[in-house]
């Protein structure tokens, strides 16, 4: 009666089960309700707060002549430039370029193209692509380096951070269209 009709590699025939592309209903009705649920177990996040619960200032008398000295503000204190974790991420963006390198000389040896129009300027020759990898790990380190004077400790740590994932993913991706 209701005879189903499929294809398996590359033969048609009937009775063969062939898998509905699109997701059940009931899939989506489950994503729709982990989601409602979701949003209504953030709300208290989005409430306003009644009070403020901060130093107890009461045992302090405020005059205008004088000043609290129990309340001070200070900044933290600043890590040096070449502490442990930087160095290790300096290593890691090396590391990554490195390997970046490697595979795009392979990929460039063996005939493909290069996707980055940047380093598509030094990829005539082996010399000027190595400089183009050894300049962008120098530019990381300066860039950190300027975060870090400038007191911007979270941006200097993040910078290496991109850098490295960017090039682990041009090595995954060259790795892969071989």
């Amino acid at each position: 009666m209701g005879a189903i009709l499929g294809c398996t590699v590359g033969r048609w025939e009937i009775g063969a089960k062939v898998m509905n592309p699109f997701p059940s209903y009931r899939a989506f009705r489950w994503i729709q309700v982990f989601a409602v649920l979701s949003l209504l177990s953030c709300v208290p996040a989005f409430c306003q707060q009644t009070a403020f619960v901060g130093p107890n200032l009461s045992a302090v008398e405020f005059t205008p002549t004088t000043r609290p000295e129990s309340v001070s503000f200070s900044e933290p204190p600043a890590h040096s430039f070449w502490d442990r974790e930087n160095s290790t991420l300096f290593a890691s963006v090396a590391a990554s370029s490195t390997a970046d390198f490697a595979v795009t000389y392979s990929n460039l040896r063996d005939g493909g193209k290069e996707l980055n129009p940047v380093t598509r300027l030094f990829s005539g020759t082996t010399a000027g692509l190595a400089l183009n990898f050894v300049g962008e790990t120098a530019g990381v380190i300066a860039i950190s380096y300027l975060f870090h004077e400038t007191g911007h400790h979270k941006l200097e740590r993040i910078a290496s951070i991109v850098d490295a994932s960017a090039s682990a993913a041009a090595v995954s991706y060259g790795l892969m269209h071989r």
